[in-house]
């Protein structure tokens, strides 16, 4: 069995072998890609099904990497580790594994042996693994009542694309009204509406794109593969 790590920190690519290589007897060999577009040139290279992939690195983030080989190889099965447990990062996973597929998420904080746990579980297994220790730090950063739902969240990503009501109406398929209403959802939910309105005049979209950075509801990783998406579209249009 061959397995891939796609890792930017040679320290953190170094630790991920040896746990390969205690926990995964099966891996004849391990190959390492120092970035998300070597990553996807060596999983093209054949015979490979098990990946480690970080998800920020320069030139492709591991998000879009792994778009990239799901595309071309939905059998893949790719475990994501980070430094962050963004609810970024789950809703992008989500959107781009292929059904029946195994993937997992794990913090690079975790323990040697939970690494082990989840490495084997979802490179051998089969199955899907979240850490839980991503889930306890969700929930202690929002409440049910705050969470976004996955039509704000869209709604919020075009909103940080530049993307005026009518446009995001026409690109998410929903009317105006549902658009604004968004919106409001938006707004409360993300703390817009505040002390400051009444001293200041604030500009509620921009104050909106300001807290979901903030809070990390979004991030860099997300518009990057949210612009591509937005191109694609914009020539589909036309």
């Amino acid at each position: 069995m061959k397995a891939l790590i796609v890792e930017d920190d040679q320290f953190h690519a170094t630790y991920l072998q040896d746990a390969l290589a205690e926990a995964l007897p099966e891996v004849t060999e391990i190959f390492h890609a120092a970035d998300g577009v070597a990553g996807e040139e060596d999983a093209r290279q054949g015979g490979i099904e098990a990946i480690v992939m970080d998800l920020q690195m320069d030139r492709r983030n591991g998000i879009e990497a792994a778009r990239t080989i799901w595309a071309e190889r939905p059998q893949s099965r790719i475990l994501f580790w980070s430094n962050y447990a963004d609810d970024a990062y789950l809703r992008g996973i989500a959107q781009i594994v292929p059904e029946d597929s195994a993937y997992g998420y794990v913090l690079k904080t975790a323990s040697r042996d939970r690494l082990k746990l989840a490495l084997r579980a979802v490179l051998i297994e089969g199955q899907i693994m979240v850490d839980r220790e991503i889930h306890r730090r969700q929930k202690s950063g929002a409440s049910l009542r705050t969470r976004l739902d996955d039509s704000e969240f869209a709604v919020l990503v075009d909103l940080a694309l530049g993307l005026q009501d009518k446009l995001i109406a026409e690109r998410q398929g929903m009317s105006l009204r549902t658009v604004q209403n968004r919106l409001l959802s938006l707004y409360e939910k993300l703390g817009v509406l505040s002390e400051f309105d009444d001293r200041l005049i604030l500009n509620k979209r921009v104050r909106a794109l300001n807290r979901a950075l903030v809070t990390r509801t979004i991030n860099l990783e997300t518009l990057e593969a949210a612009q591509r998406d937005l191109e694609t579209w914009l020539v589909d249009r036309s």
